[in-house]
């Protein structure tokens, strides 16, 4: 074999490895968007159920003539701020719009444990079976959305290292793979409120 022939083989098997680890590396960092955006999919349908549930909760607390409008207007106020937020898959690569949507969600958390905690001094309210469902609901609620905020951080962890490891930073640099940014909640908010009467 002369020497031409040899030197097109060895840059052929040298273009198959770099065209294969490519192809490998790239189908890996589809796969780990794709995981990090089911993720953020299961926090948003967690966030919304909440947003859900507040109406039906607010409703029932209205019924009571002596409760305090203070506390209504802030979760009516909070649930306003969330659902001014436009999130889409931007929020995922811009930390100050995950920081602003962290902020908005951490307050509604706050105005509705001080709703519940609130409705503690008002025992018929607490003993109507329409507001205990809807605590129940709440409660539910929230334990999904801090376990699918944890879930989320953890795809979003094994993605960021995915992009920025050598020599996947590289290929996720050139395709136009970014890193994600982590959900934060606002201090105070890393617990569920306990809603206990």
């Amino acid at each position: 074999m002369n020497k031409g022939l040899w030197i097109l083989v060895v840059l052929g098997i040298i273009g198959a490895i770099i065209f294969f680890n490519a192809k490998g590396t790239y189908n890996s960092l589809v796969t780990s968007q794709e995981g990090v955006e089911a993720q953020w999919a299961e926090v948003e349908n967690n966030y919304q159920r909440r947003a859900d549930l507040i109406p039906n909760l607010v409703e029932t607390v209205k019924g009571y003539k002596d409760f305090e409008q203070e506390t209504l207007t802030g979760v009516a106020e909070a649930r306003a701020k969330v659902g001014q937020l436009t999130v889409d898959k931007e929020v995922l690569e811009n930390p100050e719009l995950m920081a602003r949507f962290s902020e908005a969600q951490g307050e509604l958390g706050s105005v509705l444990s001080r709703l519940l905690s609130v409705a503690e001094n008002y025992p018929d309210l607490k003993a109507n079976e329409g507001f205990r469902d809807l605590r129940v609901q709440l409660e539910g609620t929230e334990n999904r959305i801090t376990v699918a905020r944890n879930r989320f951080n953890e795809t979003a962890r094994a993605h960021n290292t995915q992009v920025k490891t050598f020599p996947n930073n590289i290929y996720a640099n050139f395709f136009g793979f970014d890193e994600v940014s982590y959900f934060q909640s606002a201090q105070g908010s890393e617990q569920a409120p306990k809603v206990e009467f």
